[in-house]
């Protein structure tokens, strides 16, 4: 069991150090001061989470790699991100809809955590499931004053949802890992919040005058380590200080 558990935190750990690494790239590009400096605040929140599961690995592993050797020392195929999370940032509004598909996603899964057998588990969706229901607060205000904003921002979101959306069935997909951790009450089983993240989404679509898709064809493939053109670039980045200078701490 705790090799499907190691692998199942490291899903939940590179989708959170992956989308806060994108937040942080608005940092002195955001349209405001104000989100200028909420976006990289909202990517420490997902960092910090990051961490205390890449913590949580190594121990599950026997030590034999530090959090940091997980996060920065592994290669692209290794990295079990769902698509979502690595998406490009191409404007605030699709920046705002991916932080919100995945933080309501994040909100629920949480909360059916605090439950979990594995009480570090339990105590980091404790401290989360706080932190994601701020963020959905700031994302899903934004959502909503974009999407009932003006011609151009409702056709930028319009744009962004038709972008975004076929990634989001990647949140729910369940590996064999965290299958075998959901029969044991490891973890909950993704699918059972698939109701409620629709629900809590097209309420907020709703509000901003937005439409809720309907896709024929969704895109998978980061749980098994196959990602997009971009991943590569962005662990290029993310990697550079650890694969220069390796074992270096702060």
């Amino acid at each position: 069991m705790s090799e499907n558990l190691f692998f199942s935190t490291i899903e939940l750990a590179d989708d959170h150090l992956i989308l806060g690494h994108r937040l942080s790239e608005w940092c002195g590009h955001a349209p405001t001061l104000e989100e200028d400096l909420s976006l990289p605040n909202l990517g420490l929140d997902l960092l910090g989470a990051a961490t205390n599961l890449y913590s949580l690995a190594s121990n599950l592993e026997g030590g034999k790699r530090s959090e940091d050797e997980l996060a920065f020392g592994r290669i692209e195929k290794e990295y079990k991100n769902c698509l979502l999370v690595e998406k490009p940032n191409e404007n605030f509004g699709h920046t705002m809809l991916k932080q919100l598909y995945f933080c309501v996603f994040m909100k629920l899964f949480w909360n059916e955590c605090n439950s979990s057998k594995n009480k570090i588990l339990a105590g980091i969706s404790a401290k989360s499931q706080k932190e994601m229901v701020y963020h959905i607060r700031h994302s899903g205000e934004w959502v909503i004053r974009l999407g009932d904003g003006t011609e151009e921002s409702h056709s930028k979101m319009t744009e962004a949802i038709n972008e975004l959306h076929p990634y989001t069935e990647e949140l729910f997909y369940m590996s064999e890992a965290s299958v075998n951790c959901a029969k044991k009450n490891y973890l909950p089983d993704r699918l059972k919040i698939k109701k409620d993240w629709e629900k809590e989404i097209k309420d907020i679509f709703k509000e901003a005058t937005l439409p809720y898709p309907s896709v024929a064809h969704f895109q998978i493939g980061g749980r098994n380590g196959i990602h997009t053109e971009t991943m590569g670039h962005l662990i290029s980045t993310m990697q550079y200080l650890q694969r220069t200078y390796p074992g270096q701490i702060w």
